[in-house]
């Protein structure tokens, strides 16, 4: 049984019949994400970093938009990741659909066949 499983796991790798990038997209939506709080971390340890080294009030004052700043444009980036995920999972749900609605037109075109006909 676990032989056929693995048998057909390796058809379908040889074969594109079944797309293995779905489940993939999850782990780079993830990895994505952890980019992008890097990002903001980074931009909101510069922004204290530059806070803490300035000894004028006006470079303190203008740490903080920064680290705004750097948190809305990673706000931003989170929704855009989100977006162009959902996009490709969606892409590939179409194409899975395509491929079921495939088989039943043929499973129903085998069953309209006559007997003697092949």
């Amino acid at each position: 049984m676990a032989n056929k499983s693995i048998r057909s796991m390796m058809w379908d790798l040889l074969t594109f019949d079944r797309l293995i990038t779905g489940p993939m997209v999850h782990l780079i939506y993830w990895a994505g994400l952890g980019v992008i709080s890097l990002v903001a971390f980074s931009s909101v340890g510069a922004a204290v970093g530059v806070a803490l080294r300035e000894t004028a009030i006006l470079g303190k004052i203008l740490a903080i938009p920064v680290a705004v700043a750097g948190l809305l444009v990673a706000g931003a980036l989170v929704l855009l990741w989100r977006a162009l995920c959902e996009f490709y999972v969606a892409i590939f749900r179409i194409s899975d659909d395509l491929r079921a609605l495939r088989l039943q037109v043929e499973t129903e075109r085998a069953d309209q066949r006559p007997a003697g006909k092949p």
